[in-house]
C-alpha cells in the first residue's frame, strides 16, 4: 500500500493513456484514449513487493473485479486530470467516496510511501491524488511506511529518515496542507500499532501465505508489516466511520482486498437479505428469491408461501431452467425441507458476528416494527437494507466498536521508463527524481525513447505512436498539468504527423526543467512548514 512500488519496480510496455478533453465524460475513448491492453497478454500477477507487470489492464477487471473508472467518472465532482485522461483507470467501490464529496459529507483519503529512494515523478501521481481529495473536502492522510521499509526491504533507520524527509517535502511543496491533514510514520504511531494488533487477531498465516506467498523463510516482522498496512488503510476511520479511498498502483490491490475483508470481520453485525429463519448462501438465496417472486400462495392453497412449497416448485423445474448448479440446488432443497411449514418471507437479517451481549440487546431494542429474535441473529420485516446497515453501524459505534466501512481504492497506470521498459530507481536514466538537477532532468528527457517513426518523412506520412511514447506520457501525466486542450493538441499533432520527435522532446525537456526548478524552490519554502508539522522526522528506533 505504498506509493513507490507500483511505479519504481514495475514494467509496462503496452499503450498508455493520452490526454482528454474538458468536462467529465465529454471525450471519446476511441478518439483520444487507448484501452490499455494488448490482446494475448500474459496472465496478471499482483505482488506488492515484487516487479508486477500489468501488460493488459483489462485483465484486472476480469480476474480481480476492479471496476473501470470511466463508469464512475460522471459522478466525481471536478475530476482531476489524471481521472479525465484515464491515468486513473480503475477503482474498487469509489462511488461512496464520490457521493460524499458531492454532498460535502465526511470522507477520507490515505496513501503511504516506502522511503527506499528519492521521490520521483511516479510518486507525484499519488501525491496529486491525495492533495486533490484534500482540496475537495476529504480528510487527508499521508504516511511514511518505515516499518515496511525496514522489514520488507532491509532499509536502515538512518536511510529511512533521510528519504522520508524528501518525500514529505515534495508532498508539501505540491500542495498538501499539514494543518488540515495528517502526517505520520508507522513506527511512532501507537494508535496505529494498537489497531494492527486487533486486526492481527482476525487474520492468520495461511491467509497471508495464500495472498502474498509467504513461507517458512518469511520473517515475522515482514508479516507484521502487512497487518500494520491494514491498520493504515483503516486508520482514517478510527474516530469516525466514513468512506475512505486509497490511491495506489494496481499491484497494491492485494492489500486493499485484505483490508476490505478485515473491515467486514471487525464489524459487530453482518446485514443481509433472508427469506426464512435459516441461513442461505448467496446462490441459494437467489434461487429462493426467484421462486418467491414467481409463486402465489393461492396457487398452493395456503395463506402463506412455505418452505415445502418452494422446495416442490424447485423439484419440478428442470435444472437447465434454473440459474444454479446441481450442488446448489441439492443444498437449498435440503434446507427448505428441514424448514417444513415455515413461511417464506423476505426480511432483513442482522447476523451477530462479534457483538457483545449489550450491543445485541441494544440492536433488538432499536429495531422498530415486526421482528424475530434468534440465538445468533435478528430478522426485521419493516426495515430496508440501507437503513439496516446504518442502524447496525450506529449500534456498534455506540457500544465500543469501530463501524468500519470497507475502504475504497483507485488505481493508476504504471509509468514507462524514459529508456523504455520499466521505470526503476536503480536505473537513473529511466526516471526523473524530484530532486534531480533541472539540467539533468532536461537531458534525460532529451535522451528519452519515443514513439516516433524511423524518419521524419515517415512520421509526417504515418504519424507518430503517441500511445507507445514515454515522452507523451510525460505530457499526459505531468507536463500538461490541468490543461486538457494542450495535452490533446500534443497528441493530435503527433499522430497526425505534424509534430516531430525532436521538437516534441525539446518542448518536453524545457517544461520538465521548469517544473523541477519550481518544485525545488517550493521544497525550500516549505522546510519550515515541515519542521512545524506534527510528525517525527527522526525515528527513535535503531536496528
Amino acid at each position: 500500500m505504498t506509493g513507490d512500488d507500483p511505479l519504481e519496480e514495475s514494467e509496462s510496455g503496452e499503450p498508455l493513456p493520452d490526454g482528454g478533453e474538458g468536462a467529465a465524460g465529454s471525450r471519446s475513448s476511441s478518439e483520444f484514449r487507448t484501452d490499455g491492453g494488448a490482446a494475448g497478454a500474459d496472465d496478471v500477477a499482483l505482488d506488492p513487493w515484487g516487479s508486477s507487470s500489468v501488460s493488459d489492464y483489462r485483465k484486472l477487471f476480469e480476474e480481480f473485479g476492479i471496476e473501470e473508472f470511466d463508469e464512475a467518472l460522471a459522478e466525481v465532482p471536478n475530476p482531476h486530470y489524471l481521472m479525465r485522461r484515464g491515468v486513473i483507470f480503475g477503482h474498487r467501490d469509489y462511488r461512496p467516496v464520490a457521493e460524499a464529496l458531492r454532498n460535502d459529507e465526511p470522507a477520507a483519503v490515505l496513501s503511504g510511501f516506502m522511503p527506499t529512494g528519492d521521490p520521483h515523478i511516479g510518486h507525484k501521481l499519488v501525491f496529486d491524488e491525495i492533495i486533490w481529495h484534500q482540496q475537495q473536502g476529504a480528510d487527508a492522510y499521508a504516511l511514511i511506511a518505515d516499518l515496511e521499509a525496514n522489514s520488507a526491504r532491509g532499509m536502515s533507520w538512518d536511510e529511512i529518515d533521510e528519504h522520508a524527509r524528501d518525500y514529505l517535502l515534495s508532498l508539501l511543496a505540491l500542495g498538501f496542507d499539514p494543518e488540515d491533514g495528517t502526517l505520520y510514520r508507522q513506527s511512532t504511531n501507537r494508535e496505529l500499532q494498537d489497531l494492527a494488533f486487533e486486526l492481527g487477531a482476525e487474520a492468520n498465516f495461511s491467509e497471508l501465505q495464500a495472498i502474498y506467498g509467504f513461507d517458512g523463510e518469511t520473517d515475522v516482522s515482514h508479516m507484521q508489516s502487512v497487518v500494520t498496512q491494514m491498520a493504515d488503510i483503516l486508520y482514517p476511520q478510527l474516530e469516525e466511520s466514513k468512506p475512505t479511498v486509497i490511491p495506489v498502483g494496481p499491484d497494491q490491490d492485494p492489500h486493499v482486498r485484505l483490508a476490505r475483508d478485515l473491515a467486514e470481520r471487525m464489524r459487530f453485525f453482518k446485514v443481509s437479505k433472508a427469506y426464512a429463519s435459516f441461513e442461505l448462501e448467496p446462490a441459494e438465496r437467489d434461487l429462493v428469491a426467484d421462486c418467491y417472486e414467481r409463486l402465489d400462495p393461492a396457487d398452493v392453497d395456503d395463506d402463506s408461501l412455505r418452505c415445502v412449497h418452494v422446495a416442490e416448485a424447485l423439484e419440478e423445474t428442470p435444472l437447465s431452467d434454473l440459474d444454479a448448479d446441481a450442488d446448489t440446488l441439492r443444498s437449498v432443497l435440503t434446507k427448505l425441507e428441514e424448514g417444513g411449514m415455515e413461511p417464506v418471507r423476505p426480511r432483513t437479517r442482522f447476523f451477530d458476528r462479534r457483538a457483545s451481549d449489550e450491543a445485541f440487546d441494544a440492536l433488538i431494542d432499536a429495531i422498530d416494527g415486526e421482528k424475530r429474535v434468534y440465538e445468533g441473529h435478528v430478522d426485521a420485516f419493516e426495515i430496508d437494507r440501507a437503513e439496516a446497515e446504518e442502524l447496525a453501524r450506529e449500534i456498534e459505534v455506540d457500544n465500543g466498536g469501530y463501524g468500519f466501512q470497507p475502504p475504497s481504492s483507485i488505481y493508476h497506470r504504471f509509468m514507462t521508463g524514459l529508456t523504455g521498459g520499466k521505470m526503476s530507481s536503480s536505473i537513473p536514466a529511466s526516471h526523473i527524481s524530484l530532486l534531480d538537477d533541472p539540467a539533468d532532468g532536461y537531458d534525460k528527457v532529451k535522451a528519452a525513447t519515443t514513439g516516433g517513426r524511423e524518419t521524419a518523412e515517415e512520421q509526417r506520412e504515418k504519424g507518430g505512436k503517441a500511445d507507445e511514447c514515454p515522452v507523451y506520457e510525460l505530457y499526459a501525466y505531468l507536463l500538461a498539468g490541468d490543461d486538457d486542450e494542450f495535452a490533446k493538441r500534443v497528441y493530435d499533432e503527433c499522430v497526425g504527423g505534424e509534430r516531430l520527435c525532436g521538437d516534441c522532446k525539446e518542448q518536453a525537456a524545457q517544461l520538465m526543467r521548469e517544473f523541477l526548478e519550481e518544485h525545488q524552490e517550493k521544497r525550500e519554502e516549505v522546510e519550515e512548514l515541515l519542521e512545524q508539522a506534527d510528525i517525527e522526522l527522526e525515528s527513535p528506533r535503531r536496528r
